[in-house]
Order: C-alpha cells, then structure tokens, then sequence
C-alpha cells in the first residue's frame, strides 16, 4: 500500500474545502484496511474513514493523522430465501467505496424496489448505513440487511444485522454510540424484486404527476430520473460547474419537537409550519422553513460561503471559502433560529480536523 505524505484533501470533498492529510492512504481490500490501522495504531496518530466526501467538513489546517480512503469494489447479488427469489426479495451485496447513485441505477435497472428515492445522493455504499441516508419517504434502514465493518478496537471484521445496527434518523450505532470504531466494507441490502415505487412524498408526488401521463404507473427508473430531475433543481445534484452543488446537501438535520412545540410555533407564525409525523407525541418540522422564517433566504451571500440559491438548507462555497467561513455562516443562521424558535439546529456534516 502506498502511503502519501500531505495529501490536499479539498479535491476529495464536494465542499472543495479542506487542508492536507499529514498520511493519506487508499484501501482496495480488506487486507489493506488492516494494514493501514495497523500502521497508525504503531505510529499512534489519529485516524480518519474517508469515503465519498459528500458529508464533511475538513478544517483550513487540514488533518494531523492518516485518512484512510475506502476504495473497495464489487457488487455480488444473491436470494434472501434459500428456495431462489420466489419470494420476491433479492439481496445485494455492495462494497463499502461503490457510488451510491450508480448502484440505485443499477438496482432499479433490475427492477428491484426499495431504494429509488434515494438516487442521485452522492457519496459511497459505506456511508449509507453511517448516517441511515434518506430521502424523498424512504432510507436505508428500511432495506439493510447487514453491514459488515472491521472493528478497530477487536483487530477483527464483524457483521451486524439491521437491528444490531440502532438505526435512528439520520443515525445509527457508527455515527453515535461507536463513532470512530467502526470501518464499514460491505453493506447487503433486501430489494423488493418487481415491487412498487415509494410515493408518499409531496415534492416527489408532484414531479411525478408532471411527469408521466396521467393514469400510467411510473417504473423504478421513472422514478430514480425524477428523483434527479427534483434534486438538481434544488442544487442537490453534483453537476460540474455549478456552484450551487458545491456544498455536503444538506447542512442541518430536520428537528423533531414535539406536538406541544409545534403547536406553539405555529402559534408565533403568520402561516402554519410544515411539518411530518415523527413518532407519537412528535413531529418533524422542516429546517429550511425555519430558517427562511429566520430572515434568510435563498441565495444569502455575506461573502465567500453562502447559502445555495436553489434550497436554504444547502451552504455553499461560492469560491475560495474556508472551512471557517462555513462555520461562522451556520453559526449565524443557527443562533437567528435560536432566537426565533428556540430550537437549535444539528448540523449533518463530519467535521473533520478541528
């Protein structure tokens, strides 16, 4: 395996922000994966998992330790029944630095169901099951059958099924309670061969509807193409040469506050906030729309780092932000929405370096 000394990482990063890597190393195997933390276990410096870089934040100084890019490849598929896919379920077996758009096209390809909605989300097969990744009505804990990770602490791979994997939104067992533990290399996922699309989404309901022709039932690809059609125009998409897809998508996480809460912010507000069940007594109430009704809007540009002008929940390096200028602008936008509703917003990128 090779090992590169200060590596510049912004060009791993859709944010295009970020220092050099101290050590930089990429794994194409399970081998090399022990390899390499075994190297910095010896060396004793830190140690960070890169994947796509679709979902973090690296600081201006960069990282004083080995990053550890997971270039792992190969999808295998197999029947969740011993008796063949009779049952309608077919298992995917993807390692850990697949692109995660082009296995959803591959998935809905085949005609497989259960991840449709999540297409055009950059990023890696290894991260999916990192941040239980969702969108549009549906995420990946819903068709997670197992994750197979190398344990830094044991020196040994392990496997997890879905409800080993304490999947919550936005979260799961490797991005809380063992963060930094875990190294994912595969993830299996349960499709649904020949089922349904998810429409229960309203933005996607109506892009549909405007879409196909009125009685025709839209297939898997339909959808998929949609799904990208939607997210481009809100600068969600990776397209080059487009400042607005030069961000992590969303920066903060939705709140969930309960049905008290909600009632008395629709209270305050001239128009009633949208929100989404979550869970009883609870609620979702959407990020954007609290920070729009906290005096920002879409294009917010105070300097280098600004807001996208496709989608207020997307910040954006209009060209030569730092990692700082990033910061200071969330700050400033999470302490008006603190002083709006009293909620404070979670942001949803790894912040890596500081």
């Amino acid at each position: 395996m090779r090992m590169e000394e200060n590596k510049p990482l912004a060009s791993y990063t859709t944010f295009g922000i970020g220092g050099p890597a101290r050590w930089f190393a990429e794994a194409a195997s399970e081998d090399e994966i022990v390899e390499a933390t075994a190297w910095a276990r010896e060396q004793g410096v830190a140690l960070f998992v890169l994947g796509g870089g679709s979902n973090l934040l690296v600081a201006d100084a960069g990282f004083d330790g080995l990053v550890l890019r997971v270039g792992l490849h190969g999808i295998s598929i197999g029947s969740a029944e011993p008796g063949g896919e009779a049952s309608g379920q077919r298992i995917y077996r993807a390692a850990a630095g697949e692109d995660w758009d082009s296995f959803v096209q591959r998935t809905v390809e085949d005609n497989c169901a259960g991840v449709e909605c999540l297409a055009g989300i950059p990023g890696t097969v290894g991260g999916t099951p990192v941040q239980n990744v969702g969108a549009y009505g549906q995420e990946v804990a819903s068709t997670i059958e197992r994750v197979r990770a190398f344990d830094l602490a044991g020196r040994s791979f392990v496997e997890f099924s879905a409800a080993e994997c304490g999947f919550a939104y936005r979260s799961s067992r490797f991005n809380s309670t063992d963060r930094g533990r875990y190294i994912v290399t595969r993830v299996d996922y349960r499709l649904t061969l020949g089922g349904a699309p998810t429409l229960r989404y309203a933005d996607l309901l109506q892009a549909m509807q405007d879409a196909a022709p009125e009685g025709k039932q839209p297939s898997l690809v339909d959808v998929a193409r949609v799904v990208r059609r939607v997210r481009l125009g809100k600068g969600m998409l990776l397209v080059d040469g487009d400042q607005d897809c030069r961000g992590a998508g969303s920066f903060f996480k939705n709140p969930v506050v309960s049905d008290e809460r909600a009632g008395e912010i629709a209270a305050s507000c001239s128009e009633m906030p949208p929100w989404f069940p979550a869970g009883v007594g609870h609620v979702k109430i959407p990020a954007a729309w609290l920070i729009e009704q906290a005096g920002f809007a879409k294009g917010y540009a105070p300097g280098a780092a600004g807001i996208s002008s496709r989608h207020t929940l997307a910040l954006i390096n209009r060209g030569g932000a730092s990692a700082q200028d990033v910061l200071a602008l969330a700050g400033q936008i999470n302490a008006a929405v603190e002083a709006r509703f009293g909620i404070h917003l979670e942001m949803e990128p790894v912040l890596v370096g500081f």
